[in-house]
Formats: structure tokens, sequence, C-alpha cells
């Protein structure tokens, strides 16, 4: 039975991640449901007065125009408190202030979330404690592993909130609304149909100076391993009987243990790049070496490629390649499934023969399907057009997604603990053969399309 939560304590309050996505995105929820009672208490590092605290919350929730009751009340009796949260004593003192059924969300660096864990085992915290924690769920296998033991000595599996802003999105019931409510795709969602399948997710963004955390990590890590493996195992999953946290996530785990490189060979399947020196939209950006807080010795890619399979009945065969990088001329966000052309046409009809592409555009959500069809002029000749569609309004934000979950007790949209070590399982050839350096590092202009040489996905 899931309960609702009293408190939210934001461990690492005084961060960036805090300021510029938690509180606004609790700002949305709160003003969406003005009859919600809730307490924040923000603890960080910084030397912080209550009403410190309180300018930074009423400055986030005015990025999003917050207002109602709920808003009001949060604000008015918001409180902060500057602990070392990894102490046992400045952490049963924080635990102690939260009233009702309270809520942690981890806003810190993975090693410290870590420490904070070890600590709680040996303090005293109410039964129905919530954990929410931010990427990366270790930095391999047996520390993902380790982590998921850690955890388990706390609280149970369904109280844990392994958070991908991604699954925040109502990208995932857009997919599964688009598959499951319309005949015309599920019984051509198969190998049998579909020819290859790329998910991808371009910034025009550079480090944006994120060199703290972003060098360590890498595309690779940072936006494959968690969230678009995520979103593949979503598209991909055989029909889940409800849309309950149980149903839901072991449909994506059965997809993720069927996953394995294309081929089984990192070199292969797998390419990695960095941007050079160049210019975006008129901004000029230095060499990623170049920029501030970057050690260059460290060949961290901005850039990463891995083509995958999903070893099932419905997909053995299916190339599924996942991109994501930095520093882009274009902007793209989108799932693309290509369809395999039509075997022959009739003897007259003239045209490409192009295959049948569904688009599923992420942030804002929409869909386009390309179709050759005959087109105004020449009756014999096959024209391209789109069939087009948006989801919604796109204007939730990921974060209050999120933080709905984590209030109401459901974490149906969180990352499950075998599954996160399942991200890690798949690429862990990848990053074997790119710290081995048998995978070469190449590079491209910022504001370039990517290395000259690589084949276009999509």
């Amino acid at each position: 039975m899931t309960q609702r939560v009293d408190t939210l304590l934001i461990f690492g309050a005084s961060g960036d991640l805090t300021a510029r996505l938690l509180l606004p995105g609790l700002g949305q929820l709160l003003s969406d449901q003005p009859d919600r009672h809730l307490e924040l208490i923000g603890v960080g590092s910084a030397d912080w007065s209550d009403d410190d605290w309180r300018k930074v919350v009423t400055s986030s929730f005015g990025e999003v125009t917050a207002s109602g009751a709920a808003v009001d009340a949060l604000v008015a009796g918001t409180r902060y408190v500057k602990a070392d949260v990894t102490d046992a004593d400045a952490l049963t003192k924080v635990l102690g202030m939260a009233a009702g059924t309270p809520a942690i969300y981890f806003a810190l660096p993975p090693a410290v979330a870590a420490q904070v864990v070890v600590t709680l085992q040996g303090v005293d915290f109410p039964s129905g404690l919530t954990l929410a924690l931010e990427k990366p769920f270790g930095m391999d296998v047996p520390s993902a592993e380790a982590l998921n033991g850690e955890l388990a000595k706390l609280v149970p599996e369904n109280q844990i909130h392994r958070v991908d802003h991604f699954l925040g999105r109502s990208t995932v019931f857009n997919i599964l609304g688009l598959r499951f409510a319309n005949r015309i795709f599920e019984p051509v969602w198969n190998a049998e149909h579909i020819a290859e399948i790329a998910i991808v997710y371009d910034e025009q963004l550079g480090l944006e100076g994120r060199a703290g955390y972003y060098d360590k990590a890498g595309a690779l890590i940072d936006m494959i391993q968690s969230h678009l493996l995520q979103v593949m195992a979503v598209l991909a999953m055989e029909p889940p009987s409800t849309l309950g946290q149980d149903d839901l996530r072991d449909a994506k785990e059965i997809v993720l243990r069927a996953t394995h490189l294309w081929n089984d060979d990192p070199k292969e399947s797998s390419r990695r790049a960095r941007y050079s020196a160049g210019s975006i939209d008129g901004r000029q950006l230095p060499s990623y070496a170049d920029e501030q807080g970057v050690d260059p010795a460290r060949e961290t890619e901005t850039l990463a490629e891995v083509t995958l399979e999903v070893a099932t009945w419905r997909w053995k065969g299916v190339p599924i390649t996942l991109r994501s990088g930095k520093a882009l001329g274009q902007r793209r966000r989108e799932i693309v499934v290509t369809f395999k052309p039509a075997q022959q046409l009739p003897v007259g009809l003239t045209g490409a023969n192009s295959p049948t592409v569904l688009r599923i555009y992420l942030a804002p959500d929409a869909m386009s399907l390309e179709l050759d069809i005959n087109g105004p002029g020449d009756p014999y000749e096959l024209e391209r057009v789109s069939l087009d569609a948006t989801f919604g309004d796109g204007q939730l934000l990921a974060y209050r997604e999120v933080l709905a979950g984590i209030l109401d007790g459901d974490p149906t949209l969180s990352v499950r603990g075998d599954s996160a070590v399942e991200g890690w399982r798949i690429l862990a050839p990848v990053i074997a053969a790119w710290h081995g350096d048998e995978v070469p590092l190449e590079e491209y202009p910022a504001g370039s399309e990517g290395p000259a040489d690589w084949r276009p996905i999509g």
C-alpha cells in the first residue's frame, strides 16, 4: 500500500540541481495540487539562514509562476539546515525535524549519496522513509550491485526511487498509447517488418561549466547507459498486463536482460568522438580539451554511439542504435523506427520505394509518419509525405512528474535495482574497449553533425 510523503528533505539543497530542476518541478506540482500539504526542509553545505533558503525557493517557484494555497504554505514553513549528512549525529538531528512520513532526495554527488546510505543504517528513521537518488547508480556492475545491497538494508525496493527524468516525461505513456491503442502498429512492431531503430539525443549545448561531473562520465554514461537504454526498454517491451509498477518495470527488465551489443563486438558496434573548436548559432566554443576543468588525458567523449540487439523473438536481427552528443549543429531528440520497404512495386509505379519511417520526438513530444503516396503530379510517380501529430502541450516539467511519483509513493517511472545493474552489464564491453583504446577517439568541429566519416542514423 502506498503512503503519501508529508516532509521532503532535500540533501544538497544549496546545489545547482535543486534550484534549477527540483524546486521548479515542485512548484509546478503544488500549483496543480493546491490541497496537498507538504513540508520542505533544505539541507546543504552553504552557510544559509531560513530566509536565504526561502529566497531560493521563491525564486525557483517564480520561474514557473507557482501559486496557490499549497505553495504559500510550503514557502511560509520551509526551513534550512547546514549539516554534514554523512555524520550520524547530524543525520539524526535532520531526520528528527521531519514530520510524518519523510522522503529524502539525494541531490548529491553519487559517492556522497552512497556514504549517506551507509550512515543511515546506523540511525533511527521512520519505517515509511522514501529514498530518491540521481544517476549514476554505481559506476559498473559490482558497484551497482553493492549500492543495491546497501539500500536494501534500509527500505523495501518500492520505497527506493532511482530517478530517471526521461521516464518522468509523459514519453513513456505516449509510446505505450501509440503502440497498444492502435492496431495499425502493434502487428508490425517486430523484426519481420522493422529494419532498424535509432534513439538520438543530440544537443547544441557544450560543456556549460559541468566539467566536474561530465569529464568523469562522458556521453556514454551520462546519456546512453541510463536514459536512452530506459527509453529503448519501453519501446521494445512486450505488452504489460497493467500500467502498475510491477508489470511495467518487469516488462522493461525483460528487454534489458535480452539486450547485448550488436554481434557482441564493442569495436564494431560503438563509436566515440569529442568536439574541437567551432561555432553554434554564432556562439564560439573552444575545443572540449581546452574547456575549464577538463583533463584531456581522460579522453572523455562528447559524442557516443552504440548499436545493440534485443535477442527476443520480436527483435532478433534488428539493429537498435543509441546516440547522444554535445555541441552538435542540430538539436535532435527523437526515436526513429524505420520499416522495411515494400517487397515489390507494381510495374509502372515509379519512385524510390522509400521505407516508411515513424519518428517520435521528445521534449516537446510529437510524432510524424513518413510515407510514399501518389502525388498531385504524375499519378504513377510516388512522392514523400509526412503525417504529423503532437502528444500534448508539453508544459509539465520532467521533475514535476518525478516528484509526484516520489511524494505519492509510486515508483512506476523510476529505475528498479535490477535494471540499473543491467544497464552497466550491457555496456561493460564498450567501456572496457574504450578504456583500452580499442575504439579510436575521433573529433568533430563544434557546430557540425559529427565526424565526417560517420554514417548518418535515422
